[in-house]
Formats: structure tokens, sequence, C-alpha cells
């Protein structure tokens, strides 16, 4: 399983929390690139409920990993 910046954005609208089906079935609806679907299809749990990317790619970066400063503009 390989995420990417851009392959994750496709789940950022997803209905969280979510199980690894409800994922795919929303990748497959809102035209996800084929990339997408094959790594959540390759997710160990298929009971698991998903509460956001995070709980699928830890390394998933927040706005706090970016040092963009909000207030100077």
């Amino acid at each position: 399983m390989f995420w990417t910046l851009e392959l994750a954005t496709h789940l950022e609208e997803a209905p969280w929390p979510a199980s690894k089906d409800d994922l795919i079935d929303f990748a497959i609806r809102t035209g996800a690139p084929v990339e997408v679907v094959e790594n959540l299809q390759e997710l160990e749990d298929d009971d698991e409920v998903y509460e956001s990317i995070e709980d699928i790619w830890p390394d998933y970066p927040t706005k706090d990993d970016f040092f963009f400063d909000e207030e100077e503009y």
C-alpha cells in the first residue's frame, strides 16, 4: 500500500466514520484513481471502522505540518 497526498485527498470528503467497504464504494462512486481503490482493498481488517484518513495513513499531513502562517495574509 502506497499513499501520496494526491491519492489521500480523494478520501477527504468520505463519509467518516466508514468501513473498508464504504470507503471502496465511495472511491469508486467519486471516480478516484484506481490506486486509491487498490490501496483500500489492501487494508487488513474488513470489520474495522475508520474514523478518518489518519486511521488509514498515520503520516497524513495536517495543517500543523505546514509552516504557512495564515495571519500574515
